[in-house]
């Protein structure tokens, strides 16, 4: 049988396609990436993952194949078949260029965050069997959404460090539950970067108590703190630029986030919020001007074209 695989909007490795070419690699099926010249008329399965609503539309599928479509950017209650989801050799050999391993080592989330997906789509913070690394990686992402509010941290600490590589804590770490044990434990590993995240500013003295625990433990600079800007109100206000400004007064990396309503395919973000976010994560622009003569400029040139 010929399976073909479509990522159309994977920014890293596919979780869900590398599981499934690993599930019919193992039946002896033919796998690979769906090329619309060479597969078009012949294709059996063609299974298509999409993580955005917004993204653009596909249109050469294949005839006569079987079309699966999965991921949060088509339905966000698809699930993959039992059989292929509790996979955990994953089939790196269709990303040859990856050179680190993708890991889970708990779903979900203790909190629902009306601008999040995550309890939605992944229930209750719930412990889950960890994935087998990549036999090339150098280094973990690690892609649990709220480490340490799943009970068995302790353990998945242990389980990290054994592993004897660097680890990104990629979707970051809940600052405003984190104690001097866990900062101590982090330490204890092999650090490449920690995102934590300051999304509400009325969580000011909570996430900056957990700051200042866990700068004790890891060097400012390999912490990155995403702040979520564009939500509660559609235009940047005096409380985003303090965010920012306080983190990286702390040594910590601001990495600005533009909201995005998922449940509207025509959600765009205001030119005023891409624009600041452009600003705090180029860091050269946000070292040598001020936001407001950076938007000054941006608009300068906006009139002009």
């Amino acid at each position: 049988m010929k399976v073909r695989l479509l990522a159309s909007d994977s920014k890293i490795p596919n979780l869900a396609i590398m599981k499934i070419s690993s599930y019919y690699k193992s039946l002896g099926d033919d796998v690979d990436w769906y090329e619309p010249i060479l597969d078009f008329e012949d294709t059996d399965i063609l299974y298509h993952s999409k993580i955005f609503t917004f993204s653009t539309p596909y249109l050469y599928y294949p005839i006569n194949a079987k079309i699966i479509r999965g991921g949060t950017g088509f339905d966000i209650q698809s699930r993959l078949p039992e059989e292929i989801e509790k996979i955990v050799d994953l089939d790196y050999s269709i990303y040859p260029d990856c050179d680190y391993s993708i890991q889970f080592l708990s779903r979900g989330c203790m909190r629902n965050c009306n601008f999040c997906l995550v309890r939605q789509k992944e229930g209750i913070i719930h412990q889950v069997k960890p994935l087998n690394l990549n036999p090339k990686g150098k280094w973990i992402m690690l892609l649990d959404n709220n480490f340490f509010a799943c009970n068995e941290w302790r353990e998945n600490i242990k389980l990290l460090k054994s592993y004897n590589q660097p680890i990104d804590f990629n979707q970051g770490i809940d600052l405003r539950i984190l104690t001097e044990e866990m900062a101590r434990e982090l330490s204890k590993l092999k650090i490449k970067v920690i995102h934590c995240a300051w999304d509400n500013y009325e969580d000011k003295e909570t996430i900056l108590k957990g700051l200042r625990i866990l700068t004790k433990y890891v060097k400012p600079y390999k912490i990155t703190c995403y702040v979520l800007v564009g939500f509660k109100q559609k235009y940047i206000a005096s409380e985003d630029l303090e965010r920012v400004k306080i983190l990286d007064e702390l040594g910590v990396i601001p990495f600005a986030m533009g909201y995005i309503n998922f449940n509207d395919l025509n959600y765009k973000k205001r030119k005023e919020i891409k624009d600041f976010c452009r600003w705090v994560n180029m860091r050269a622009c946000f070292k040598s001007c001020t936001w407001e003569d950076y938007n000054k400029k941006a608009n300068k040139t906006e009139k002009r074209e």
